[in-house]
């Protein structure tokens, strides 16, 4: 072929096409993948060769983003996460409807978010709509202005301005959802319980695990399964921690129930028995359990029980974090972690014998088929060439102080990973911190 046959043409001995590692030539063509070919087969003006320890990958995609911006941008901001998301191999975030002022409630708080995000982005930048009491007459418009789906909360979200719905509302807004067809996404802790467990304050991560119980998680997924059950909409449990819920999923998949799980890297890589004394960067809702609880979560990620991992990057300012105080009872919760999101699982899978293809499937490739993201998720023909170059075995640090993100805040500082991203493709142009080249992008587009 001739060299302007591909705007660009990348050679990988190991690049994850249909599933597995091959030695492929990948060829670009206005922002797409247009052809994929043996090593030596296609030609371009510009041509890249991996080295043989880089993989090349398709961008990952994190659908569990807290970007806080606008209205609290000093907790995070455009910029900030996706130039970290950028350098931690994502190509692809779509952003909670909280704890941005506004919430993204109405089509006209969505064209806030948009302006706010307007050359700011790094990466491509999706959204969500939020669902809460009084505002069901805006799912509608927003569906159709493109949020890939809808949040609510079953118990206090943390900020005023997002309240949570109750068992009759959820059904209400279930119905909804199933007729426009959409996706409902659930922070599914219940208000009843945790209302009547424990809440001691001080710096003993003990107390606040007391005071976030398994039964808050396994209750509230119940009703979401009895409400799926009965509205057959489409619903999907948010960050689950508690192991204890998994065979009530387990016989809602079993059932045919349209319902979709994820969990989260801090669950994967940190367990309750060593967390520090006053470590509040480890507080999150709800909360970091037992090694053992992590053991089965990483079973139920290998029978497919658990369909994918995000970050829930949901980073907030050292004052509301309380670092110096320690106080689990009031510090804000949510770990900083998109940056090395990606990295920290693929580190603890290896170690627990997991392939990088398992990572991709749950970090990538599930993450966009739950959504309906078109054209983004795998190196694939006519799909966005939204690519990484990654060397899975090149062992780094974790130093907060480098990291991109605006609060430097981690639970990851000081920890040992293994993997990095060199070069990251977003629609076959090289990307970098200098230059915010992100779209915005709307359900059923890529």
């Amino acid at each position: 072929m001739s060299n302007n046959e591909f705007d660009l043409v990348i050679r990988a001995r190991r690049a994850l096409v249909d599933g597995e590692l091959q030695a492929v030539a990948v060829g670009v063509r206005e922002g797409v993948v247009a052809e994929i070919a043996g090593l030596e087969e296609l030609s371009a003006i510009d041509e890249i060769t991996l080295p043989d320890e880089q993989v090349l990958l398709p961008g990952m995609i994190d659908t569990h983003v807290h970007i806080n911006d606008p209205g609290r941008s000093d907790w995070e901001g455009f910029e900030t996460a996706t130039r970290a998301a950028l350098k931690g191999g994502y190509t692809t975030l779509v952003d909670m409807p909280l704890n941005s002022l506004p919430s993204t409630v109405s089509v006209e708080a969505l064209e806030t978010k948009k302006e706010a995000a307007q050359a700011n982005c790094f990466v491509d930048m999706g959204f969500w709509g939020g669902a809460i009491p009084g505002n069901k007459a805006d799912l509608e418009p927003l569906h159709r202005a493109g949020v890939f789906g809808f949040k609510c909360f079953l118990a206090d979200s943390g900020v005023p301005e997002f309240p949570p719905l109750d068992a009759d509302q959820l059904n209400e807004y279930l119905d909804e959802i199933a007729r426009l067809g959409s996706l409902m996404i659930i922070h599914a802790e219940d208000p009843t319980t945790l209302e009547s467990a424990p809440v001691v304050p001080g710096r003993a991560y003990s107390d606040f695990l007391a005071s976030r119980p398994d039964a808050s998680e396994v209750e509230a997924i119940r009703v979401v399964i009895d409400a799926v059950r009965r509205s057959g909409a489409r619903a999907h449990i948010l960050h689950l921690s508690s192991a204890e819920a998994l065979p009530l999923i387990r016989e809602a998949k079993q059932e045919g129930l349209p319902l979709t799980v994820e969990t989260c890297p801090h669950y994967l890589s940190f367990d309750a028995d060593t967390i520090r004394e006053g470590s509040t960067a480890h507080k999150c809702c709800p909360p970091i359990r037992s090694l053992d609880n992590q053991d089965r979560l990483w079973d139920a990620l290998r029978d497919g029980t658990i369909d994918c991992i995000v970050s829930d990057h949901s980073p907030s300012t050292a004052e509301l974090k309380q670092m110096e105080i320690g106080d689990f009872a009031t510090a804000w919760g949510g770990v900083s972690s998109i940056q090395v999101a990606f990295t920290a699982v693929w580190t603890a899978a290896r170690a627990r014998g997991f392939e990088l293809t398992d990572v991709v499937r749950w970090m990538c490739e599930r993450p966009a088929e739950i959504v309906r993201m078109q054209g983004k998720g795998a190196i694939a023909l006519g799909h966005s060439a939204d690519l990484i170059a990654y060397a899975p075995d090149e062992r780094w640090t974790v130093d907060v102080n480098e990291l991109e993100h605006r609060n430097k805040i981690s639970a990851y500082d000081g920890l040992e990973l293994s993997g990095r991203t060199h070069t990251t493709w977003l629609r076959g142009v090289a990307a970098t911190t200098d230059s915010a080249d992100g779209q915005f992008l709307r359900l059923g587009e890529g």
